[in-house]
């Protein structure tokens, strides 16, 4: 899959490949290594309200005829297509200066963040278009108006406009939450870097996988899209801290409730603890960690380490360790060729901007001490090649280094006199992406998570046990938020079922618990119920709900069940064989001069127990197995002579895309002889579609 140098790299708008006739304006892409013209790009006369109108209609119609499962099962299957393709992405991505290492964060970062948002989709949302967010509220005396929150689809599209570095990451961190949460997505990608994204846009479309609408693309300029928003749509940014201040200041933001998130600059930084002297493991993780940071992607990653903050009396020892790693492992040319350990900047611009804000730094005080920006790099007259560079200040609190990003494998090393002073060094950054913290004292890494945690999306501890392990600084994780304070742009993004919900919107929800139930699909105490009990069932008159498959069961099916008496003969066999022996079940006089209690009680694990054999079912049937109880709490006291009672009730059923069987949880309560309600849990259950089961 090879990019078009000849014809005008094509967008993807309204169902179609769309390219300009006779563009005016042509923007030309060259190979980050050789020089070599790559992609030519325009988008004179592209028709964004267009594109902005079919996301709202065919894409929002599409989307919406799925649930949330099942569009979470999609992404599943597009990641598998992009899998199986993702070699071509390589092969176009070595023209950004990219190395196969560098593909690996890119493109299967990318895929991977697919298959977790799947994964999480189907594991812990609802298999509707409505998420219950939070408990009931009770609004009344007597139950009959509630209130609780909930999330439902926008009914806008989510624009997209990502930065050059990840091509591939960039644009599927940020579809595969919108496309969960039901919300087309437009793609705006940044023109040095924009053919590997239409390379993999194309990949998705010719799928077959995805609804009509749901992604769009735009090549290119796409300078008057955010006049066609308003507040039915989001918009997610990534890229330098002026340009998301500009369209932060667009009146369709301002004024049109356009909502808007951006990740920008980041000044983020490695903290050594105190702690970590070069005799310890936690040095050389530290150093390893800087490493990997100023040369993944040339530096040119958002979370790269810019600033190593470490005790001033371990300046040398860290410049000296990272300049002998460099030294020994970073090999710069072209990706392609056998060897390369680290590319060229994603462009001669990339280049030029990089060199200027290293010549600042020096110019601040900063002493090169590998690198900079006069080295020769072989290569670097046609390619865009810049030299590892490591800089110290012997004013830590210079303003530039903790104001100025060089965009590329470059930072400073500064020296700090104790955890405060740390502390504040790093809070000069004036808000980031992350910061990882190099410690094996526990003392130290809370001192440290107290002090700049406000100032950071993501803090990374390191140490001995999690020097193999860690997943690393610089990749944020899709489980994890992404984003950050002040500088880094105020925004957030990921964060498993999160980052769903950002592309949602949460309303307050009144009224009485069958108009809730009705709503959200899940059952609320106080509606409507089909209540069988014991006797119904055995005499004919009514099903058991455990006898249902889901092809039947219906939310609001209910058992009630008789009464049953705890004698003290109970309590004391259940103390005896399961060794729980606590006073309040075993000794009178104890117990009762506990204020909670009016004499030696039952067990609540008792009480859970003979639960289960009041409503059970015991004969096979639908109900397959049992896998847990959630939210139990003991409210009243039963102690001897008291008589318990259980109402179950089908409260969520939650079929599988993938699987002959669901997830049904039981809304149950236990009630005492006098009403008054003992305890309250859910029951998850999971039962077959049929029964009997082909």
């Amino acid at each position: 899959m090879a990019a078009q140098t000849q014809t005008i790299l094509p967008s993807y708008v309204a169902g179609r490949w769309w390219s300009p006739e006779n563009p005016q304006k042509v923007t030309e892409v060259a190979d980050a290594s050789t020089g070599e013209v790559v992609a030519r790009v325009s988008t004179d006369g592209i028709d964004t309200a267009g594109a902005v109108e079919h996301g709202r209609t065919v894409g929002q119609k599409a989307l919406g005829e799925l649930t949330i499962h099942e569009r979470a099962l999609k992404l599943k299957q597009l990641a598998q297509y992009l899998t199986e393709h993702k070699q071509a992405l390589y092969d176009l991505s070595y023209a950004t200066g990219a190395t196969l290492k560098d593909h690996f964060f890119d493109v299967d970062g990318g895929i991977g963040t697919l298959f977790t948002f799947s994964s999480k989709g189907r594991r812990e949302l609802p298999n509707a278009n409505v998420i219950v967010d939070g408990a009931v509220e009770q609004l009344s005396k007597d139950g009959s108006f509630l209130g609780e929150h909930v999330y439902t689809r926008m009914p806008g599209v989510a624009v997209q406009i990502n930065a050059f570095n990840f091509p591939v990451w960039g644009m599927l961190e940020k579809f595969a939450p919108a496309f969960v949460a039901g919300m087309p997505t437009i793609v705006k990608p940044a023109t040095p870097t924009g053919y590997v994204t239409e390379a993999c846009v194309r990949l998705m479309v010719e799928s077959g996988i995805l609804p009509e609408g749901s992604l769009q693309l735009i090549s290119g300029s796409a300078r008057d899209l955010l006049d066609h928003l308003d507040y039915r749509d989001h918009v997610a940014f990534t890229g330098s801290a002026a340009t998301a201040r500009s369209l932060r200041e667009h009146d369709n933001v301002v004024n049109g409730g356009v909502r808007f998130t951006a990740e920008t600059d980041s000044l983020n930084a490695a903290i050594l603890g105190p702690d970590a002297t070069p005799d310890t493991p936690e040095f050389e993780a530290f150093v390893k960690a800087v490493f990997t940071e100023i040369t993944s992607k040339a530096g040119q990653k958002c979370t790269a380490i810019r600033r190593v903050i470490v005790p001033k009396e371990r300046v040398e020892d860290v410049v000296a360790a990272v300049a002998e790693r460099v030294r020994q492992r970073v090999v710069i040319g072209d990706p392609r060729t056998e060897g390369v350990t680290m590319g060229a900047l994603a462009s001669k611009e990339q280049q030029t901007e990089v060199r200027k804000a290293v010549e600042r730094l020096v110019a601040a005080g900063g002493t090169v001490r590998l690198g900079g920006p006069d080295e020769a790099v072989d290569g670097a007259g046609t390619g865009a090649f810049f030299p590892v560079t490591v800089l110290s200040f012997d004013d830590p609190e210079t303003p530039e280094v903790h104001f100025v990003e060089a965009f590329g494998p470059v930072t400073s090393v500064i020296g700090y006199e104790d955890v405060d002073d740390a502390v504040r060094l790093a809070a000069l950054g004036g808000g980031s992406l992350v910061a990882t913290v190099c410690t094996n004292d526990g003392p130290t890494a809370a001192a440290f998570t107290a002090g700049i945690g406000a100032h950071h999306g993501r803090v990374h501890f390191l140490n001995r046990q999690d020097a193999k392990t860690s997943t690393g600084h610089g990749s944020p994780m899709p489980h994890l938020v992404h984003g950050g304070p002040g500088r880094a742009g105020g925004g957030e993004e990921l964060g498993g079922v999160r980052g769903v919900k950002h592309y949602m919107q949460r309303t307050a929800l009144q009224g009485s618990p069958d108009i809730l139930t009705a709503v959200t699909g899940v059952w609320h105490r106080g509606a409507a119920a089909h209540t069988v009990t014991r006797e119904a069932v055995e005499n004919g008159t009514g099903e058991h709900p455990f006898r249902k498959s889901l092809e039947t069961l219906r939310i609001g099916d209910q058992f009630a069940s008789e009464l049953r008496t705890v004698t003290l003969e109970d309590i004391l066999e259940f103390a005896e064989k399961t060794g729980d022996t606590f006073y309040a079940h075993t000794d009178e006089e104890a117990a009762t001069a506990n204020p909670f209690f009016p004499r030696r009680v039952a067990h609540g694990y008792l009480l859970v127990s003979w639960a289960a054999g009041l409503f059970v079912e015991p004969a096979p049937g639908p109900v397959l197995a049992n896998y847990g109880l959630e939210n139990l709490r003991f409210i009243t006291p039963v102690t001897y002579d008291d008589a318990i009672r259980v109402t179950l009730t089908a409260k969520q059923i939650t079929p599988r895309v993938t699987d002959e069987y669901g997830e049904v949880c039981w809304d149950a309560v236990l009630h005492n002889q006098h009403d008054e309600i003992v305890a309250t849990y859910d029951v998850l259950t999971l039962v077959a579609k049929t029964w009997p089961t082909a």
